[in-house]
């Protein structure tokens, strides 16, 4: 249990900092994009109820990540973790980002840029929790 819950403090510090970076500085610019009145406004960083929840979110993965990492393909935990977190990029962000594009009125420059940031994120993740809980 102490490691799922040092994996889920990890992940969630690491979804904060590349939040802060990607989403609120260099790529801030794509939630300007029409139509923009799909975005609640901020005046600051997200609110203390963001962070729990994403810290709640980070422990359910990492959870899931220690029923299954038995059974995740790959020759030694890095691997498993790489593994892992593209599957959760197929499984979670591929449908999500598909149903976005397909029902919701967002720019199709957002939608690209959420689904490569899943891709390039999730499998970081996945390799943090793997790093931290092992096999």
């Amino acid at each position: 249990m102490g490691k799922i819950l040092v994996a889920g403090i990890v992940v969630s510090i690491f979804n904060a900092i590349v939040g802060m970076v990607t989403c609120g500085g260099i790529f801030s610019w794509v939630y300007k994009l029409e139509p923009t009145n799909i975005w609640k406004p901020m005046e600051g960083p997200p609110g203390i109820e963001f962070f729990i929840g994403s810290f709640i979110l980070s422990i359910i993965l990492v959870f899931i990540y220690a029923l299954i990492n038995k059974g995740i393909p790959g020759k030694n935990k890095l691997a498993k973790g790489l593994v892992f977190g593209l599957g959760v990029w197929a499984v979670g962000i591929l449908p999500g980002m598909l149903a976005t594009y397909s029902f919701m009125t967002m720019s199709t420059t957002v939608v690209i840029y959420l689904t490569i940031m899943g891709l390039i994120k999730t499998p970081l993740v996945g390799l943090i929790i793997a790093a931290i809980y092992g096999e």
